[in-house]
Formats: C-alpha cells, sequence, structure tokens
C-alpha cells in the first residue's frame, strides 16, 4: 500500500515531458539524449552542421560588414570608433606608402643659363644641400639643352622619381611636365645682359677660367688654333656663324621650351617665353644684382637657400666663386658692340621685360634697386631701363599673401 502512492508520484513527475518527440527505445536510459539534443529544439529543421554553418556565416557577415563600416561606412557610432582608433586601415599598412605632401614646394627645378653665374651658385647649392637636407641631383651633360619628345619624357620621368625635397639643375631649355602628365614643379633661373654673357661665352670656349689656368687645363682641345685666337672684332664684323644668329638667340630658348620655333629669332619665342616667366618661374634674377637675386631666393625658398647670403659673402666661398670668373676677355669695339646689339634685339627686350619684373620684386619685398658695380664693361649704345622707385610701405603687409599665391601656381 505504500509503494504505491510512491509509483503514483513517479509518474507525475514525468508527464511534463510531452513537448519532446519520444524516441525509439522510450526508457529511462534516454534522458541523457535528451539533454543533448536540446539546444536544436529551437531549430527542428536544422542539423548541428547546418547549425555551425550559419554561425560561421553570420559572424563573417558581421566582420565584413565592420571592415566596410570602418573604412567610411555610415554608423555615425562606427565613424567615431574610427577616429578614435585612428585613420589606419589594413591598407594602409600593407600598401604602397601615401605620397609625402610638404607644406612648400619640394620639386624645384634650376634649368640654368650657361655663363650667367650658374656655377657660383651650384657651389652654393652643394653647401646648402649638405646644410638643410635637401636632395640636390645635377647632371653632367652640358651641352644638350634641346630633347627629342622621347628624350623629354625619360629625363621627366626621372626628375619626378626624385625623393622630395628635390633641385635639380641642369642646362636645359624649358621642359613642360604638365605635357606628359606630370606634376609642374617651380622653376628658378638667374640671366645676365646677353652681350656680356655672350663675350663670356666666346673667350670661355677658348680659354676657359682661373681653375684650368691653375691646372693648365686646354679648353677645348678639339678647336682650331686660328679658331682659338680668332680676333673678336673679326668674328662679329664678318660676320662669323659664331657671332651671328641663330647662335646669339640664346636666352631665350631655355624660357620659351622644347618647341621648334623656340630656336628661331621672333616674336613668337618672344612672347611665350615671356608668358612661361609669368606662369612657371618662381623667380628670375639678374646676374648683375646677384646679393638681391639670393636674398629673394632665402625669402621664397627658406627650405633650400636659408643662409645663402652669408655663405656666399664668406672669404673661403669668394675664393672659390672667384676661380671660376673667364680669362683673356677682351673689350670690343664699339662699333661691334653696336652690331651685336642688333642681333640681339631680341634677347635685349627679353632682358629688360625680365629685369623690370625683378625690380618690381624687390619693390613689393622692400629691397632698393641699387647693385654693387659689376666688373668693367663696355659702353653699350643702349638706352637704360627705368630705375625701380622707392619702396611703398603700404605693399609690404600683403607680402605673406603674395607669396602663398605664388606657391599655389
Amino acid at each position: 500500500m505504500k509503494k504505491q502512492p510512491q509509483q503514483h508520484n513517479s509518474r507525475d513527475c514525468q508527464e511534463p515531458r510531452p513537448h519532446v518527440a519520444p524516441s525509439a527505445g522510450g526508457g529511462p536510459g534516454q534522458g541523457g539524449a535528451w539533454r543533448r539534443r536540446r539546444p536544436l529544439s529551437l531549430l527542428p529543421f536544422l542539423s548541428l552542421r547546418d547549425y555551425g554553418f550559419c554561425m560561421a556565416a553570420l559572424l563573417l557577415f558581421c566582420l565584413g560588414s565592420l571592415f566596410y563600416q570602418l573604412n567610411g561606412g555610415p554608423p555615425h557610432f562606427l565613424l567615431d570608433l574610427r577616429h578614435y582608433l585612428g585613420n589606419s586601415t589594413y591598407l594602409d599598412d600593407h600598401g604602397p606608402p601615401p605620397r609625402k605632401v610638404l607644406p612648400f614646394p619640394s620639386q624645384v627645378v634650376y634649368n640654368r643659363v650657361g655663363k650667367c653665374g650658374s656655377r657660383t651658385v651650384v657651389l652654393l647649392l652643394r653647401i646648402l644641400s649638405e646644410r638643410h637636407g635637401f636632395n640636390l641631383v645635377t647632371s653632367d651633360i652640358h651641352n644638350k639643352t634641346r630633347l627629342t619628345k622621347n628624350e623629354q619624357m625619360e629625363l621627366i620621368k626621372n626628375i619626378s622619381t626624385a625623393e622630395q625635397p628635390y633641385l635639380f639643375t641642369r642646362h636645359v631649355h624649358f621642359l613642360n611636365f604638365s605635357r606628359f602628365g606630370g606634376e609642374q614643379p617651380v622653376y628658378i633661373n638667374i640671366i645676365r645682359d646677353p652681350v656680356n654673357r655672350f663675350l663670356s661665352n666666346y673667350f670661355f670656349r677658348r680659354f676657359g677660367d682661373w681653375r684650368g689656368e691653375q691646372n693648365h687645363m686646354i679648353r677645348t682641345p678639339t678647336m682650331r688654333q686660328e679658331e682659338r685666337y680668332l680676333d673678336i672684332n673679326v668674328c662679329i664684323l664678318e660676320n662669323y656663324p659664331e657671332c651671328s644668329n641663330p647662335r646669339l638667340f640664346y636666352i631665350i630658348p631655355y624660357f620659351c621650351g622644347q618647341h621648334p620655333r623656340c630656336r628661331e629669332p621672333g616674336e613668337w619665342a618672344l612672347e611665350r617665353a615671356k608668358l612661361n616667366v609669368n606662369e612657371n618661374f618662381l623667380l628670375v634674377g639678374i646676374l648683375e644684382e646677384l646679393e638681391d637675386v639670393l636674398l629673394l631666393l632665402e625669402r621664397f625658398l627658406p627650405h633650400y637657400f636659408k643662409d645663402v647670403l652669408s655663405i656666399y659673402k664668406n672669404p673661403e666661398h669668394r675664393k672659390l666663386g672667384n676661380l671660376t670668373v673667364t680669362v683673356k676677355k677682351t673689350i670690343p669695339s664699339p662699333e661691334a658692340i653696336q652690331i651685336l646689339y642688333q642681333r640681339m634685339r631680341y634677347e635685349y627686350e627679353f632682358y629688360y621685360y625680365v629685369k623690370e619684373q625683378f625690380h618690381l620684386l624687390k619693390r613689393k619685398f622692400g629691397l632698393k634697386s641699387h647693385s654693387s658695380e659689376p666688373p668693367p664693361k663696355p659702353e653699350f649704345f643702349i638706352p637704360s631701363p627705368l630705375e625701380t622707385e622707392e619702396p611703398i610701405d603700404d605693399e609690404e603687409q600683403d607680402d605673406e599673401k603674395w607669396l602663398e599665391d605664388i606657391y599655389k601656381r
């Protein structure tokens, strides 16, 4: 009689199990199996493998969504999280490094005009590059200023891949980087009085400078003796090729460019050279006022030219600079000089234009237009350009804004 109630209570305890599908055996040993299959009771149509695949797919979806949103997705809280963690992504860390953008002109080209003080400036640049840590890229090619299209592309490619900040220098006519899909660099240059430049080049080709004198080096060994000692007056008055056009049309092509018409003396090349000076050159100075050129270069490009004037005035550098002076120069007759001037009228029109623009720059930055007297030179029968007026105080306050506008060209 006592055992019957206990059996009745046992059956009552097992009655809450009707929602579980009965097993084939139905014995009490099936309870463990029932507990193991309990999670699948919520998904009666999925096996354990299917359930694993679903969870893996869901996890991949969540990770992919998170990765997408961290790389620019719209949710605001994820953008805040990305801002907190930083903008670095997997591609940033494992892809090519981003190009370094410097807050100043980091690509400068000095396509130096021959016999316009360029060797003096290059000596300064070698010192400055070591002091300020910029990349000075020079070329050993001195007698190839005009390039074919393929040569232009190759040179522009080589220049553009140089480590920045760089300053590239070579005797080469103006190169239009944008024509070949490159980024246009900042150009600088220096020119001088065209007749003086011609005379310096004429005697340098024959006798070199003081460095060659000290080393007993013969300039242009292949030159015939009768050509080497050809009197400058004879060369000019008798219209030798070296003393007539197109040889005398020398400065303008450095600013006009590589177009074939840039080699032809005329208005087209002159106007194109002026346009390039305005649009692509940060500064074109004149050698007769070299100290002021260096002052402006230091103002415009301090990361390249800081302290350049103090270096230039250093006695040791002066000693080196004096060795680049051409030797055995003689002064042509007034008649010969007048003929040269007539043949170089486009060169002089360009020189006066550049000189006027240079004086305007000096005026804007408060520099007077006086210059130290150049070495003795012949009296030219040429009207002198007007001297620059005294600086106006009102314009000095806009110097920095004007300089920023130049950098944005």
